[in-house]
Parts: structure tokens; C-alpha cells; sequence
């Protein structure tokens, strides 16, 4: 039976995927500036449409003309956001009052309100510095670790997985590495999409018909460009995004390398649903990136990219929760020394690593 709190943990992460997808779709139909205060739009609650509304827009606002779909994109954005908050607001204080019960987590919950706090701050400062790529990354990346430590809450709120055997080491740390790559190109692509470097090639598997087209990454990853600049469609040359782009195609090899192994390693070790799962994601995402390419970036598919990379991610958050959560044991002393033996009450514990991990 699920611990208390677990409906309301499923449904946050649900929320938590249609803010990512808000947000991605915010910014592939370019309605980042919107409404380029905050948190209002344009000093209202709701995009501006009156005359009298639309007068004191040009009036405070002159050099930012009122674009109503692109206002109602942001604004619906906003307002999803706003309510995902309140619900992980909820679910921090459900989770302090039960955090004397046994198997509760509460520190996780209490995280997750740090990192939406972050997340509105990530907001805000997207508007206010005009879409500033390092902002507009953080906020990408906020999003889908709020996902993803929603997730894990949900997981751990659910019981419904029965505790595996200890796997070997090995296993645990591919795992990890395979997190840790898919967490890495997620930031590539979250680059890729903050400096409109999406169709700086437009042709697969070559670039501008060659290998290794020209490209300037020194200028494609410099990391201190200038506050205040208006960075709606981005501000760099040709040369600086098609180094974005290519960073993110090898970016996938890698991803693919680790997560084929991965799978080849779970499959070995009897977990073969988990591994077709992992096989299962990573071949929809690879489909959705040739077609972004081959087909320009179009909305629906773009968006669904975004989708697939965060169905990406929880698969991996999946296989390391799974992995982790194995059969409690206890020690008796035999005449030979010292045995492991099940306990009856089939218990688990979470590993990281070779260490107990902490309840959160």
C-alpha cells in the first residue's frame, strides 16, 4: 500500500511535465519577452486587451508592443508554474508534519520547495535580463530537475517496486554515469535552444555538407556574454551556433554509447524490462532529434523532443531508484564466521554506492 501522500506526489510530477512542456513550447513560439515584466504582464494579471489596457501598455512599455498570442503563451506558462509551486508548498508540509513516521520522506520535499523558489527567481530573470542564455539554461535545467526530484518522490511514496538483490558495483556506477550524460546533453540541448542553434545544420549526418563543418566554440560556449543585450533569437554568428549544435550531436553518441551498455548490463542481470524501457527512450529521442534536422524544427516535434528528453531522464531516475532499493538483510553468527540472511518483515534499504543512503 502507497505511503500518504503519494496521489498528490504523482499528480505534482504530471503538473511538473506540463510546465516543461509550457515552458518549451514558450520558448520555440518565441513568447520568452511576452510580457516583458514580471510577474504580471505588462502590469496586468492577463495579457492586455481593452483600449485603456493596451494605452497604458504603449505608454509604460513603448519599445515592447503587445503581441496577445505570444502574451497568453507566457502567461499560461506562468500560471501553471504558479501552481505547481503551491501544490510542492502542500506536499513540503504534509511531508514535515508526517516526518516522525517511519519511512517518510521529508527531506526531499523540503528540497523540492528550495528548488522551486530557485525556479521562480530562474523566471523572473529570464524577462528581466531579455532572455539572457546562461538564465534561460539554469531555468531549463531547474524544470527538469524539479521533474525529476518529483519522480523520485512519487517512487518513493509508491512502494510499489519488491526490493531487488544487491547488484555488483559496476552496474550501479554505469547507472550513474548514464544519469549524469543524460543530465549533461539535457544542458546541451537546453544551450542549443537559448542560442537558436537548432537548424544551425540542417542536413545528417554531415554539417553544411562536411564532417567536421567550420565552427568557433570558444565563442559557442563563452559563458560570460553581456547583460543586456535583447536575446530573442540569439546573438550569434553562424560559426558560434553551428559549434552549439555539433557539441549536441556528439553529445547523443555519448549518451547512446553509455546507454546501450547500460542496457546490455541490466539485461544480463535479469532486469530486461528495465532495459527494453531505457532502449525504448532513447530510440524515440533519437528519432524526434533526426526529424528536428531533417524536417527544420518543427513545433509539434521540437516540443515532443523536449518530452522525450524528459522521459529520458526519468527512465535513468528509474533504473538508479531500482537498482538502489534491495532486500534488507541481517547478520547471524555461524561457525564459520558471519552470514547475511533476509529479514522476514522484507524490508529494503537505498545504496549509494557502497554506503547506506540517508533517508530523504
Amino acid at each position: 500500500m502507497a505511503r500518504p501522500g503519494f496521489r498528490l506526489a504523482v499528480f505534482a510530477t504530471l503538473l511538473a511535465l506540463v510546465v516543461v512542456l509550457l515552458g518549451a513550447y514558450t520558448r520555440l513560439t518565441h513568447a520568452g519577452l511576452g510580457c516583458p515584466d514580471w510577474p504580471g504582464c505588462y502590469g496586468f494579471i492577463s495579457v492586455p486587451k481593452t483600449e485603456a489596457q493596451l494605452a497604458h501598455a504603449e505608454l509604460h512599455f513603448p519599445d515592447t508592443p503587445v503581441e496577445a498570442h505570444k502574451g497568453r503563451n507566457e502567461m499560461v506558462h506562468r500560471y501553471f508554474a504558479g501552481t505547481l509551486a503551491l501544490v510542492i508548498t502542500l506536499l513540503a508540509w504534509q511531508a514535515w508534519r508526517r516526518h516522525g513516521r517511519e519511512g517518510q520522506p521529508y527531506r526531499l520535499p523540503l528540497m523540492l520547495l528550495g528548488v522551486v523558489f530557485a525556479q521562480a527567481a530562474f523566471g523572473m530573470w529570464t524577462v528581466t535580463l531579455k532572455l539572457w542564455p546562461q538564465v534561460v539554461t539554469a531555468h531549463l535545467l531547474g524544470g527538469f530537475a524539479t521533474l525529476s526530484l518529483l519522480f523520485l518522490l512519487s517512487l518513493r511514496l509508491s512502494r510499489a517496486f519488491p526490493p531487488l538483490p544487491r547488484l555488483p558495483l559496476s552496474v550501479r556506477r554505469i547507472a550513474a554515469l548514464a544519469l549524469l550524460v543524460v543530465i549533461g546533453q539535457i544542458a546541451l540541448g537546453g544551450w542549443v535552444s537559448a542560442n537558436y542553434a537548432a537548424v544551425a545544420c540542417i542536413d545528417l549526418p554531415t554539417c553544411h555538407g562536411q564532417w567536421w563543418p567550420q565552427a568557433d566554440f570558444a565563442n559557442g560556449f563563452h559563458l560570460t556574454q553581456h547583460i543586456g543585450p535583447n536575446y530573442l533569437g540569439g546573438q550569434l554568428d553562424s560559426d558560434a551556433r553551428t559549434a552549439i549544435h555539433i557539441s549536441h550531436r556528439l553529445g547523443a553518441l555519448m549518451v547512446t554509447c553509455v546507454l546501450l551498455l547500460l542496457s546490455w548490463k541490466l539485461h544480463r542481470h535479469g532486469l530486461s524490462k528495465l532495459a527494453r524501457l531505457v532502449l525504448l527512450a532513447l530510440a524515440v529521442q533519437i528519432g524526434l532529434g533526426i526529424s528536428n534536422v531533417l524536417f527544420h524544427l518543427p513545433l509539434a516535434v521540437a516540443v515532443a523532443h523536449n518530452a522525450g528528453g524528459a522521459m529520458l531522464l526519468l527512465s535513468m531516475v528509474l533504473v538508479n531508484y531500482r537498482i538502489r532499493v534491495v532486500a534488507r538483510a541481517k547478520a547471524r553468527r555461524v561457525s564459520q564466521g558471519w552470514r547475511l540472511t533476509p529479514l522476514n518483515t522484507g524490508g529494503v534499504v537505498h545504496y549509494l554506492g557502497d554506503n547506506a543512503w540517508r533517508r530523504f
